[in-house]
């Protein structure tokens, strides 16, 4: 009789192996099916956790995927809870996080106030089990998948330990696979954006060079990545005046391409009002400090040609020192003005007008170009761009700016550019 109990009793534990094997492969074949008809990393999530819970009959789950910033190593990107809606959501512990970072294999603590691997660790008081495993991807810890307490005031088993873990396994690439894809989706969105904030920007540039009887100009602008701070502009008026301006906005990239846009807009709409240079870049000092930030500025040289008088009226918000080469080899540096636009509310700018003799030549360039190095971290200076000019003053403004570029992309060799490199050449013929 004895045998035979105990016969009964081990076929009963097999049947009830052999139907928690099933139940398993039910519950594995279910998943893969739902995580693997979806893109999007948090439905994928979402699914994984929802079954994670009804697998090992759990309260509450959550998936802590890694992150890359070195600044915040862990970070919790879904949580879902198939409780009532008046339990709080689980903070995961760091401690626990740290563990599995060093171990990257599955945990149970059914005793977490008196479990001696995280002596001192202050535990949530409405947790009372943790089940935690890792989901690794080549070798990877790309996250975990922890479930928190056990229905009916049970115990999390061994078994729950290797389901869970053979859940996350079956997990962690698909996951992973859904979070690349949307990474490269975003990507590709980011690269149409800068695309296009690019061809708005050159858009915003002067197409065709002025051309005005005696006079030769030319301008040019390099940006140092798709899309650039640099801005340069001809804005012509009636009787023969022509506004001519460069500048320089703070930063690189988008926000300095939005940054040079303001600027452009906030130029153009003043200089229609007023034909004095400084008092055009007094009124839109004050406007650019009260549109942007305060670490944003711009420098600029904002001038006003008469081709009937041949005079330069001018003012200079803090950029380069424009080259005007008078006469012979007589060169005048055109520095009045001020500091840059957008760092004081109110500042009084000075102007200067100076006059244009036949041959004279003006050249007016952005700090990219004076300030481009090589791999030796040299600058180019302002002297090779002064000697490069001098050689080259016989020369129409497109061949100077040409040979300008030419000599600085020699200087800096295989050095990457790194600040864009904007001219404006204009010579009285």
């Amino acid at each position: 009789m004895a045998e035979l109990d105990t016969s009964a009793a081990k076929l009963q534990e097999e049947n009830r192996r052999l139907k928690r094997a099933i139940e398993e492969l039910s519950i594995l074949n279910d998943l893969g099916r739902a995580i693997s008809a979806s893109l999007d990393s948090q439905e994928i999530m979402q699914t994984i956790i929802r079954r994670s819970l009804r697998a090992v009959n759990a309260e509450q789950g959550v998936i802590t995927l890694v992150d890359e910033e070195a600044s915040q190593p862990l970070r919790t990107l879904v949580r879902t809870m198939v409780s009532s809606s008046d339990h709080e959501q689980f903070q995961i512990n760091q401690a626990l996080l740290g563990w599995m970072h060093l171990n990257k294999k599955p945990i149970v603590i059914n005793e977490p106030r008196t479990d001696e691997r995280f002596r001192g660790i202050k535990w949530d008081e409405s947790v009372r089990s943790i089940l935690c495993v890792p989901l690794i991807t080549k070798s990877a810890l790309k996250g975990t998948l922890t479930v928190f307490n056990k229905r009916d005031q049970g115990v999390f088993t061994e078994e729950d330990q290797r389901l869970l873990a053979i859940i996350a396994a079956q997990s962690s690439q698909v996951i992973e696979n859904a979070r690349l894809y949307e990474e490269e989706k975003a990507y590709a969105r980011m690269q149409e954006e800068v695309r296009l904030a690019s061809k708005i920007q050159s858009e915003l540039l002067p197409k065709t060079n002025p051309s005005i009887d005696g006079y030769e100009i030319a301008g040019r602008s390099i940006p140092a990545q798709v899309v650039g701070g640099d801005y340069f502009d001809f804005i012509p008026f009636e009787n023969n005046r022509l506004a001519i301006c460069l500048g320089d906005v703070t930063g690189k990239g988008l926000p300095a391409s939005l940054l040079m846009a303001n600027l452009q807009a906030t130029l153009r709409g003043q200089s229609f009002l007023t034909s004095s240079p400084k008092e055009c870049l007094a009124r839109s000092n004050k406007l650019l400090y009260h549109s942007t930030s305060a670490e944003k500025f711009a420098t600029l040289f904002y001038a006003n040609l008469d081709t009937t008088n041949h005079s330069l009226s001018y003012s200079n918000a803090g950029h380069d020192f424009p080259f005007l080469f008078s006469g012979g080899d007589a060169l005048h540096r055109l520095k009045s003005g001020g500091i840059m636009l957008g760092a004081f509310e109110d500042f009084s700018f000075e102007e200067e007008t100076v006059s244009l003799k036949p041959g004279d030549l003006l050249v007016i360039s952005s700090d990219g170009i004076s300030e481009a190095m090589n791999s030796d971290l040299e600058q180019f200076g302002e002297e090779r761009l002064q000697a490069i000019i001098k050689n080259h003053r016989s020369a129409s403004p497109k061949e100077i700016i040409d040979n300008i570029i030419t000599a600085v992309k020699l200087h800096a060799g295989s050095h990457p550019q790194s600040d864009d490199m904007t001219l404006i050449v204009v010579k009285r013929v």
